[in-house]
């Protein structure tokens, strides 16, 4: 190099108050700072960018944590386009390497819930975390029934083996790892009375007690037959508001309050019997089996809810 060219640097590294490297070459100064380890970073465009943060590229993996942090547990394939403006097919490898690693689980297509650790072995959260989402992205109106709500308002003899929902319209099942959510169709659900329930992740709508006890003798199966149904009965029956159940019957069928009258009568909810027994009065109302499609027994009708009682039912201890 041009000897001329190296004392002119030499002086303006001079005159900034700098200190020559004699082991490095011209164009490779350093610096001496205090603090450092070496006191002696590197000078130049190479320093510059040695000293800049690199910044991480965002990843479907580190969102879905972001997600978890802040107390979401699902989302869409329309959220991830929109978070990752790229190809669907980019996307789609990005989701299945979620599915693989336990990560994600995805109920329906376009669905997907978030797995914490915990969760990991179970497949999926609990269906309260996420169910009232799932409905949201159907964009169907629902509610918890059946043994599962009955549970929530502390009858919970017997855990159902699925989460019950009822909706507007026929839906097919739902499942996430361990977890099972069934769909039962209501023409009356506008009119069927809700409350929301607080859950760990938001809340949900749950029938009210008494659209609970309705819901047993208009679904028995899902209920797990009379015995069962009657068993939930006595366990809910002190929760159960006179005046509010007979408002309640106005959405079902008089079928439908004759057989629960029936039971209610069975298990010993006199007060509750007795509202319904009142109402009825007012109906027009005809003999009925109190298990349809069963056989019918040659037991008369009884006297006050016109039930023929054509099979048994035993309270489980």
């Amino acid at each position: 190099m041009h000897i001329g060219l190296v004392r002119e640097r030499e002086a303006r590294v001079a005159k900034q108050g700098l200190e020559l490297d004699p082991s490095s070459p011209p164009f490779s100064r350093r610096t001496r700072q205090s603090g450092g380890e070496t006191g002696r970073p590197v000078y130049g465009f190479a320093a510059g960018m040695a000293n800049q943060p690199r910044s991480t590229p965002r990843t479907l993996a580190s969102w879905v944590d972001e997600l978890q942090a802040g107390g979401s547990y699902s989302f869409t394939g329309a959220e991830v386009a929109q978070e990752f403006p790229r190809s669907s097919a980019t996307n789609e490898s990005a989701l299945r390497r979620l599915k693989h690693r336990g990560r994600i689980v995805s109920p329906r297509r376009g669905f997907f819930v978030v797995v914490p650790l915990e969760y990991r072995e179970a497949g999926a959260p609990p269906p309260t975390w996420w169910v009232a989402d799932l409905m949201r992205f159907l964009g169907q109106r629902y509610y918890v029934g059946l043994l599962s709500a009955a549970s929530m308002h502390g009858a919970g003899h017997q855990q159902p083996m699925a989460f019950q929902v009822v909706t507007d319209r026929t839906t097919r099942a739902a499942k996430a790892g361990r977890s099972r959510v069934e769909f039962h169709r209501s023409r009356a659900l506008a009119s069927t009375p809700v409350v929301e329930v607080q859950t760990e992740t938001g809340s949900l709508v749950v029938a009210t007690p008494e659209a609970v006890a309705f819901d047993l003798v208009r679904y028995v199966p899902a209920a797990g037959y009379w015995s069962n149904a009657a068993t939930v009965l006595s366990e809910l029956a002190e929760r159960l508001q006179p005046a509010a159940l007979v408002a309640c019957a106005d959405a079902f069928t008089v079928p439908d309050v004759q057989r629960l009258g029936f039971l209610l009568d069975f298990v010993g909810a006199s007060a509750s019997a007795a509202a319904l027994a009142e109402q009825l009065h007012r109906l027009r109302v005809r003999d009925v089996l109190l298990a349809p499609g069963r056989r019918a027994s040659r037991a008369r009708p009884h006297p006050i809810w016109r039930v023929i009682k054509n099979v048994e039912v035993e309270l489980d201890q």
